[in-house]
């Protein structure tokens, strides 16, 4: 059966609706294209074999499976994985043994500069601080994000636990934090790991609120600083009664510094960020109808909410003193004074059960593995579903992915790779062994888009018009040539690709250009070079 009509998606999606529940339009009878099309959206596409694979399991059997990635077996990835020293490390282990040795050996060797400037003249403290040991202690701590880079290659490219792999990387790119911000390089590790990985199927709350408690996210949006700006003033004051209530004196004011020295030093307030993107980029969207009042109060909710310890690698701790106690109004709920944590927590509560919240969750979802324009009528079905389910990410993924719409003709190939999926996509096709990640790695930056590299928090497009130029196009196909030409470092792959890469499926002017290859290498770079290998 091939992909479905038009016509006949308008009539399934009908009956899905008129039948009041979930239901499943996956063919029974698939052809190569309809299975092709399910790697591509559920995984990262097709290696050699996959396609007879899925036809032998069933297709709606495989997408069933994908969707309980703790019932297939993976062990053949945890053995690529072992190797990767910091996998499996707390952020307190990579803080002491990565980073903070990093930023010693960087003091030390400015503070001997300084004492001795003949040592290194150099004026610059970039150009101090470049001696042997800082460098060496630079190239371990880099080894951090090195090996997150590499485990993310290896997962999409060798994982059997395809869709989970997809909705991971889904997920961190919706709670985007940078790594090249600060200190949320060591959170990065445990984020991944501990936050988004083991909630990418459970309930949107639930990951939510792990989010808000992740630190790397508390120091990527600044909400680890934030403080009711009264709250230095109570403290003081707390300061006072209890000296005067033991008869201590309090200490002289500064004359250079009028109210004292305390008051010398900034005073820690109320940031906006993280209560911004939270109902802007994670919930509600930018037209989920908040105001400027909304992202103020859930500011003053979430003050308070900060990290112990963040240089030592320290874990979420809530500072009752940096709380702002006061009652909050948000989105029209009524936040009593004198909640302490619960504050944001509620705030959390009312976001998630917003119907803005469902709708912006499943056009996102629908964008990504439908089109870059998702049917209207999908998103309705999706943003019940999630609604009925109490926000089950699970159900959701299964109404998309089981829709007529994403079995429509219409649908297929209509989404282009992102770098990363084009450069993972390249290596399933071509049956490629790895040893080594990083070159692969190295690959997807120099395609634009180095991982764990975003700086903004939108998070890496999902649309073609950020990945589709002249430019662009022209770079991957010199990365194809090199990696079915063995000239990646740790990297060797195979030739006979043209059947699952494509599921054969071309046009006449790609089969013409293919055809005109000399040996089966360049068959094979041509094909991972064709326009339709750049979609998915």
């Amino acid at each position: 059966m091939r992909l479905l009509t038009r016509a006949l998606v308008t009539v399934l999606a009908a009956a899905t609706v008129a039948a009041g529940g979930p239901s499943s339009a996956v063919p029974r009878n698939p052809d190569d294209r309809t299975i092709a099309h399910v790697l591509n959206r559920a995984g990262f596409g097709a290696r050699p074999g996959d396609i007879e694979r899925v036809r032998g399991i069933g297709l709606q059997a495989y997408i069933d499976q994908q969707l309980y990635p703790e019932r297939i077996p993976d062990s053949a990835l945890a053995a690529r994985l072992a190797a990767l020293d910091t996998l499996n490390k707390s952020s307190r282990e990579l803080a002491g043994e990565y980073f903070e040795p990093a930023q010693r050996a960087r003091q030390q060797a400015k503070l001997q500069a300084d004492k001795d400037p003949s040592m290194n003249p150099s004026t610059d403290d970039a150009a101090k601080t470049r001696t042997p040991e800082v460098m060496a202690a630079q190239r371990k701590a880099r080894q951090v994000i090195e090996n997150l880079s590499d485990q993310k290659i290896l997962r999409a490219s060798f994982s059997d636990r395809q869709l989970e792999e997809v909705m991971v990387d889904f997920w961190f790119n919706h709670f985007n934090v940078f790594a090249g911000k600060g200190m949320t390089q060591v959170y990065l590790t445990e984020y991944e790991r501990d936050t988004i990985r083991p909630r990418v199927f459970g309930k949107f709350r639930d990951l939510l609120g792990a989010t808000a408690k992740s630190p790397a996210m508390l120091f990527y949006l600044d909400n680890w600083q934030s403080a009711d700006p009264a709250a230095q003033d109570r403290m003081m004051d707390v300061g006072r009664r209890r000296r005067a209530r033991f008869g201590f004196m309090a200490p002289p004011q500064n004359p250079q510094r009028p109210g004292g020295a305390a008051q010398g030093r900034p005073k820690r307030g109320l940031n906006e960020n993280y209560g911004r993107e939270l109902m802007e980029l994670h919930t509600l969207g930018v037209d989920g109808g908040y105001t400027q009042d909304d992202v103020i109060n859930v500011a003053r909710a979430f003050t308070g909410w900060t990290i112990d310890v963040p240089r030592q690698g320290g874990g979420f701790r809530f500072e009752p003193r940096l709380h702002d106690p006061n009652e909050k109004v948000v989105l029209g709920h009524r936040i009593k004074a004198g909640g302490g944590q619960s504050d944001g927590e509620k705030v959390l509560d009312i976001l998630a059960a917003s119907p803005a919240t469902a709708r912006f969750i499943a056009t996102k979802l629908a964008r990504r593995f439908v089109s870059d324009t998702p049917p209207p009528a999908l998103v309705d079905r999706a943003a019940k579903r999630f609604h009925d389910t109490d926000g089950d990410i699970r159900e959701v993924v299964r109404t998309i992915l089981t829709s007529p719409e994403f079995f429509a003709a219409d649908a297929y190939r209509a989404k282009v790779k992102t770098p990363f999926e084009f450069v993972v996509s390249a290596v399933r096709a071509s049956g490629a062994e790895v040893d080594e990640a990083t070159p692969l790695a190295q690959a997807v930056r120099q395609l634009g888009m180095p991982l764990y590299m975003c700086q903004p928090p939108t998070g890496y497009a999902d649309r073609a018009d950020a990945w589709v130029n002249t430019g662009a196009l022209l770079n991957r196909m010199n990365f194809a040539l090199q990696l079915v030409s063995n000239r990646m470092r740790g990297v060797r792959a195979g030739t006979s690709l043209a059947g699952d890469a494509l599921a054969g499926d071309v046009s006449s002017t790609t089969a013409a250009t293919i055809a005109k290859a000399t040996d089966a290498r360049q068959t094979a770079a041509l094909t991972l070079g064709s326009p339709e290998f750049q979609r998915r």
